[in-house]
């Protein structure tokens, strides 16, 4: 059998494969444009709970879809991006927050880089000193 035979019959198993990755567009009609580049910023600024390295606007995880919604809701009830960000905070904590910020609560996660930085370059410099 001809290698484009097999081709044109795998052919449509790889289109009904890939139709299983097609992202559903869920859609947030706001009544501004104001309101709309609002909702955008702050998905973007929020955290996925599950997914953990993707915000809101990228996870497809149902409680991303929740979050959103929450947002939404909010923005349609006029609340500030401050208003929105400490319900957020209050509720699911600092974590949501894509740059948290710099308390006791965070410290290790704002300073961990630069001590592991700090021992491995005292280590690495032990290491080539005892070798000499």
């Amino acid at each position: 059998m001809p290698l484009s035979w097999i081709l044109m019959m795998l052919l449509p198993l790889i289109l009904i494969w890939q139709c299983g990755f097609a992202k559903t567009i869920e859609r947030y009609p706001l009544p501004t444009m104001a309101q709309q580049q609002q909702f955008q910023v702050l998905i973007k600024e929020l955290r996925c709970l599950v997914c953990q390295n993707q915000d809101l606007a990228d996870s497809n995880a149902d409680l991303a879809k929740d979050l959103r919604q929450q947002v939404y809701t909010m923005i349609l009830a006029n609340k500030t991006d401050l208003e929105i960000k400490q319900y957020m905070i209050a509720r699911y904590g600092d974590f949501i927050l894509f740059n948290p910020p710099f308390n006791p609560e965070t410290m290790a996660l704002w300073l961990m880089p630069f001590i592991l930085l700090t021992l491995g370059i005292f280590f690495y410099w032990r290491l080539a000193r005892v070798r000499k």
